[in-house]
């Protein structure tokens, strides 16, 4: 039985953990990853669900997503995330989350690259994974409304799209500022 670490709202480990299916309780949050891997012509990866899997079965989703376990970080999550579901062995050892997003029952880190990466080198977790493709921005709004993909906000994908190209909020540099920042 998977089981998660529960942090507390400032994001410390309580060590306390839960098991895969029980309610996080409340107060405390759990950890969660997503990988958006881009192609050099802006393409997003994106990975379509097993029709046995609970939850979204059958659906598209970004390129790797998934919990971190009890003793993952958020990096460690990603790496392992990655390697299980699309047989890509990434370092993430210096790699931070392009951002991370509050939901109701904990935090989701959204790690944006882009590599290149031959879809027919990838190994896919039978288990999770049943195929994958290269998508425009477009393709992935047109999929979410015809319900074929995971009903993720349509903005959330535009910024995902956007960050992969940008690392700040900001689109330039403060020009204003001595210190270039």
């Amino acid at each position: 039985m998977e089981r998660f670490d529960l942090y507390t709202a400032d994001r410390e480990k309580t060590g306390k953990t839960m098991a895969r299916g029980e309610p996080v309780p409340e107060g405390l949050y759990r950890l969660v990853v997503h990988i958006c891997i881009f192609d050099a012509e802006g393409r997003m990866l994106i990975q379509q669900r097993q029709p046995f899997k609970t939850g979204w079965s059958n659906l598209w989703d970004v390129s790797v997503g998934g919990s971190a376990v009890a003793g993952d970080d958020s990096r460690s999550a990603a790496q392992r995330e990655t390697r299980e579901e699309l047989g890509l062995d990434i370092d993430f050892a210096n790699v931070r989350p392009s951002m991370s997003i509050h939901w109701e029952n904990g935090f989701d880190d959204y790690y944006v690259l882009t590599l290149p990466v031959d879809l027919h080198s990838l190994r896919l977790q039978p288990e999770e994974v049943q195929a994958v493709k290269w998508v425009t921005r477009e393709e992935i709004h047109r999929m979410i409304d015809e319900g074929a993909f995971i009903p993720y906000e349509k903005s959330l994908i535009d910024l995902l799209f956007f960050r992969r190209n940008h690392r700040s909020s900001h689109t330039r540099k403060d020009l204003t500022n001595p210190m270039g920042k």
